[in-house]
């Protein structure tokens, strides 16, 4: 029995959601979204307490696999056209900076070129003080992409820990070679 599916999905009040067969749309501050449902996973809205609540149609694995997915993608679309996600990275490195050209992110991190990053529709890049950079969304897995991307470029490295890390990330920093 999938525990997440169980639970009930609770609607903010600037937040409106149509339900037209297997789809869901979902309509808030900051955009629109929507989600193709599984055969196997049913919605029921109660317009009254303003909830949504998920169930398996059929009781088999692939129900039970799908029933906590399909609730915890429901959810964070409704997060995401309410409030947004956002994530934050950090440069540590002498000379390493980034800047915006545009809605491109341009990123000086030790490489001989610098490196430019375009950045999907509905994504949005903030830089502050050269060193910070903020990605700003509805959709938290493009969200969570594009930081990924933007932290593979140059990944913190362990004996200084120069590179691009996400805000508050622990890096164990490896002790140096002894010399004599």
């Amino acid at each position: 029995m999938s525990r997440i599916g169980k639970k009930t999905i609770n609607l903010p009040q600037n937040t409106d959601i149509k339900i037209v067969e297997n789809n869901v749309y979902i309509t808030g501050p900051k955009g629109k979204l929507s989600y193709q449902l599984p055969e196997v996973i049913k919605v029921k809205h109660d317009k009254k307490n303003q909830t949504l609540n998920l169930y398996k149609g059929y009781e088999n694995k692939e129900a039970q696999k799908l029933h906590g997915l399909s609730r915890t993608l429901i959810h964070n679309m409704i997060i995401g056209v309410s409030k947004g996600f956002e994530k934050k990275l950090q440069i540590q490195g002498v000379g390493y900076r980034s800047q915006l050209q545009g809605k491109n992110l341009i990123l000086n991190v030790g490489y001989s070129h610098p490196v430019t990053i375009k950045p999907p529709e509905n994504i949005l890049i903030e830089v502050e003080n050269n060193t910070n950079i903020t990605i700003k969304g509805i959709q938290k897995e493009v969200v969570g992409e594009i930081a990924a991307q933007i932290r593979r470029i140059r990944p913190p490295e362990p004996y200084k820990g120069k590179g691009i890390r996400y805000l508050n990330e622990r890096i164990s920093i490896k002790v140096g070679k002894a010399g004599k």
